[in-house]
């Protein structure tokens, strides 16, 4: 049974749900997998000042958080800033490689695949290196001459790593890994054909204010709506989103949900999401080819990946979160464009698969094990 170690790191969900989504697909496939979170597993410095730290900037000033990712996107500023990581990661990332001898080696984390790529130019260990790259925009972090191979979201963020010095060849624009239950959903729900539209809302890690905004100006719409809101696991927003439905007059169907497991039952309802482009949300949206609304999102990664939906004709953006009453009134009008979203989607969702991975992997452990036999 060969062995692979999915490293990980938790700044945001998406790194964490793509690292289990490989882990499930892997061991489905007969691999023994095992997740890794980088930071937790090699320092409790790098734990809290880049996991908790994400987290903190984020909800106190996303501004701070995107100027600060597009200093680390300089590639003078980002060699220095791996070296250090590197430095304090070094001895105990080696350990753990060594302790569970893997035949293969992911990396869902940009700081952790350029940490990996460093010690295996260094000859601290020589085994093959899948870097997951989950958004669709590259962040210069995950640029190694060291890494394999580059699982990227579609042909477009193939096109950037290559202009940023990246070999074509090894790259494989085959889809960010999503949830297993997501892809083995049978699709069974049925759209409300009695509304105008059904808009599913999902807040993300978002504020409060930001979805409690977009909700009072949905019901401020004059269509007959049906709003499917995901609160997720922020009891504060759902607490804000019942008080409103207490105190404000609408006369739409509104169906409130804290975390929900459902998500893929609940966008086979619905018409439109309105989120922010986080990377694995946006995938799951692809494939589900659901167009995309999108009202809010964290300065840099999640600002590329809203700039990519909009220039491949799969999203929209509102600038201003009051003007969603407005749009959504607009496309109850002209649900072409709904239509023509979806099926953008449709193209790019074709090119997704997670079998593709781990033939992917399989490829580079036989490749290894050649070479190491000559």
């Amino acid at each position: 049974m060969k062995k692979v170690v999915i490293f990980t790191a938790s700044t945001g969900g998406g790194h964490n749900i793509a690292a289990n989504s490989l882990k499930e697909h892997f061991e489905s496939r007969d691999f023994d997998a095992e997740i890794v979170d980088a930071f937790k597993e090699t320092s409790v410095f790098l734990d809290k000042l880049i996991a908790k730290g994400y987290e903190k900037i984020v909800n106190i000033s996303p501004k701070t958080y995107g100027r600060m990712y597009k200093a680390a996107n300089n590639k003078t500023l980002s060699h220095y800033i791996m070296a250090i990581i590197t430095d304090v990661m070094e001895k105990d990332i080696t350990s753990l490689i060594q302790e569970k001898e893997p035949d293969l080696i992911i990396a869902t984390h940009p700081l952790v695949t350029n940490v990996l790529g460093t010690l295996k130019e260094e000859n601290e260990f020589d085994l093959p290196i899948i870097s997951i790259v989950t958004d669709y925009m590259i962040h210069r972090a995950y640029i190694h001459e060291k890494i394999d191979a580059y699982v990227v979201g579609s042909e477009y963020t193939k096109e950037t790593m290559i202009e940023k010095g990246v070999e074509g060849n090894k790259i494989y624009p085959v889809g960010i890994p999503v949830r297993k239950s997501f892809l083995d959903h049978k699709k069974v729900a049925v759209k409300n054909y009695d509304v105008d539209l059904t808009v599913l809302l999902m807040a993300g890690s978002m504020g409060t204010n930001q979805i409690e905004k977009a909700f009072v100006n949905l019901l401020k719409s004059k269509h007959y709506l049906k709003i499917i809101v995901v609160c997720g696991k922020n009891a504060k927003v759902k607490s804000k989103i019942d008080k409103i439905l207490e105190d404000y007059y609408y006369n739409k169907i509104v169906d409130v949900h804290g975390f929900a497991e459902n998500i893929p039952e609940l966008m086979d309802m619905a018409d439109l999401v309105i989120t922010k482009p986080g990377g694995l949300t946006t995938t799951e949206s692809i494939i589900k080819n659901i167009p995309m609304l999108i009202p809010y999102y964290i300065p840099g990664q999640e600002e590329e990946n809203a700039d990519f939906l909009i220039e491949t004709g799969m999203a929209l953006k509102v600038d201003k979160i009051k003007d969603l009453t407005t749009v959504i009134d607009y496309l109850v009008h002209n649900k072409d464009i709904l239509d023509s979203m979806a099926k953008n989607m449709s193209e790019l969702s074709k090119e997704q698969s997670i079998d593709s991975i781990i033939e992917l992997g399989t490829k580079l452990i036989n490749k290894k094990i050649g070479l190491s036999q000559v």
